[in-house]
Parts: C-alpha cells; structure tokens; sequence
C-alpha cells in the first residue's frame, strides 16, 4: 500500500511539473485543477483574457495524453454544434442513409471557451454530457467514452453580451478556479518563455488507463467518521434556512450549496491525500477543498455585499465558525 501511495503522489507532482513548464505564477490553480481530473470533476476557470487559461487546459491535454478539443462559445453557437446532429450521407454506389456526426463534445477534455457568451439553449447541451457523460440526438443517446472532462473558462470583466450561467449548471462543476493576474516578475517570466514559443511543451505523463487506475485507487482512501461528519456539517452550514445554522450564515448569505458540494468535497478530499502521500483525509483537505468546492454553490446576500465580503470571506468565516469534533 505505501508503494501504491508513493507511486500516486509520484505522478501527481510529475504532471504538476509538466504543467508548470507551460503555465507560470498558478501553481494552486494547477494542482486544484489536477485534482478535479483525477477525481472526474468538471472544472470552471473565471479570470481575465490573458492570464492563462486556455493554455492549462491544452497542457493538461498533453500531460494526461488525452483526446483533446475547443469550442469557442458564442451567441449564435447551436446545441449541435456542441453535440453533433444527424446528416444524410450518399455513398459512392448510390446508397443513401442517416447517419451522426460526433459534434466537439465526443473528446476526453473538452474546453468550452467563454462559456457565458453562449445562449442558455447552448450552454444546456453541455448539462447531460456533464453530468451523465453522454448525449442523446433525436431520441437516441451516445456514451462518452472515459475518461471524460469539461474544463469552461468564462470572463468576469465583459459583462455585454453574456449569459451568466444559472446556479443549476454552476452545481454541474467539481470546482470554481479564479486565475488571477500575474505578479510583474510572472508577468516577466510569462513574456519571455512565450519569445521562444506559444506552443504548450509538457510531455504526457500517464495514459487514460492509469488515470482511471488513480481515481479508482482514491475512492479506497478511508475516511473516518468525525472528517466525515465535520464536512457535512460545513455545507450545512451554508444554509441560512436551517435553525442550526450559525448567525454569519444568516445574516451574510441568501442560499448555500447542494448535496454535490458535500460529494465533491470527500471526493476531492481522498485525492488531495494521496497527491501528500496521506492514506487517510483530513481536516486540512476539507478546509483546503472548500474554497473551490463552495464560491460558485453559495450566493452572498445585499448585507454581504454591502460589507464588501466575498463568497471566499463568507467560506473563510464558515471554517472558524463550523468546530472540529
């Protein structure tokens, strides 16, 4: 089992380098990122244009050496330019027949650019691929093949012309990443690798097989029941309905996170163990997890607003506030 454990870590921290080759100043975006992939979650990337975003997901491509494909959403971007649509084809000898060709979404990673540019029709036909890895076309429903991710980046600058995506579908992502603005020496270093060349140069470090063999060997992680019981009482407490919940949630937020949020967070947690060479999760992975897990499932309120805290202050708060027991 230490071998196993060791081995897990081992290749965690070799994708993380490769990435790194490609991607300057995000280390924590990174290895959050990571994490989702192995743990066969949906990712959504906020940050401004410029900062990176599109370049991790196709070096996360070359890493996992998985299938990769782009859509670039836009307002006139149909369902079935995403999933892909019936066609009559004629064959040489006369014949003709109806026939589906597989739209972008029929790849390992799939990077749905500017996600919020597209219309809410759109954006829907992701929803089943997300959730159920796999789509139906008139009728008839085709399996992805796994593994399988979604990894949308969206701009939380232009606001003109976007559809902000509902909280039903936000729910549909493991995690919310904010890739932030590099510092002057990033923004340095980001400028003088990309004199050499644009193209991502990190080599593929495991294969489609041993990535699911890595997600298998996470959900053996134990995980004992006062972790267990503290995450849930952590979402809980997100709800300012509930009478337990704490004065903060009452007073600062307007509705908390689904049951996936809890899902997501065990999930997640059992990774982030084996990547630090732990065969058990602890508190630190729930605490650490909760910052993406949480920001896109819990809405500040006008009080929250009015008192210039964000979602992260709201979650930093709830974790001095939920007692370890």
């Amino acid at each position: 089992m230490e071998n196993r454990i060791q081995g897990f870590s081992d290749k965690c921290q070799r994708i993380i380098s490769e990435i790194q080759k490609d991607l300057v100043g995000q280390d924590e975006v990174v290895r959050d990122t990571v994490i989702a992939m192995i743990a066969g979650g949906n990712v959504l990337l906020e940050g401004v244009p410029g900062v990176g975003k599109t370049r991790l997901v196709r070096s996360l491509g070359q890493a996992f050496n998985l299938p990769f494909s782009r859509i670039q959403f836009t307002p006139d971007l149909m369902p079935a330019d995403v999933t892909g649509t019936n066609v009559l084809e004629t064959y040489p000898d006369g014949r003709s027949a109806i026939v589906f060709k597989k739209g972008p979404v029929f790849s390992s990673i799939v990077l749905a650019d500017e996600i919020n540019r597209a219309t809410p029709k759109t954006q829907a036909a992701l929803l089943e691929a997300m959730q159920e890895h796999k789509v139906t076309v008139s009728g008839e429903s085709y399996t992805l093949s796994e593994p399988f991710f979604v990894l949308a980046t969206q701009n939380p600058v232009e606001q003109d012309g976007t559809y902000p995506l509902p909280e039903a579908q936000t729910d549909r992502f493991m995690f919310k990443l904010n890739v932030e603005f590099p510092t002057a020496d990033q923004l340095y270093d980001i400028v003088s690798m990309t004199q050499k060349t644009m193209e991502e140069t990190a080599s593929a470090v495991v294969t489609a097989e041993e990535l699911l063999d890595m997600r298998a060997c996470a959900k053996d992680i134990p995980i004992m029941e006062q972790v267990m019981r503290y995450t849930m009482r952590l979402v809980c407490a997100t709800h300012p309905e509930l009478s337990a919940s704490p004065d903060f949630s009452k007073k600062y937020l307007r509705f908390g996170a689904s049951p996936r949020a809890a899902q997501a967070l065990i999930t997640a947690g059992k990774v982030r163990a084996l990547m630090n060479g732990r065969y058990n999760v602890a508190y630190e992975d729930i605490e650490a997890l909760a910052f993406p897990v949480l920001r896109h499932r819990v809405k500040p309120s006008y009080a929250a607003i009015a008192d210039k805290l964000t979602a992260d202050d709201c979650i930093r708060e709830l974790i001095k506030t939920v007692l370890r027991k």
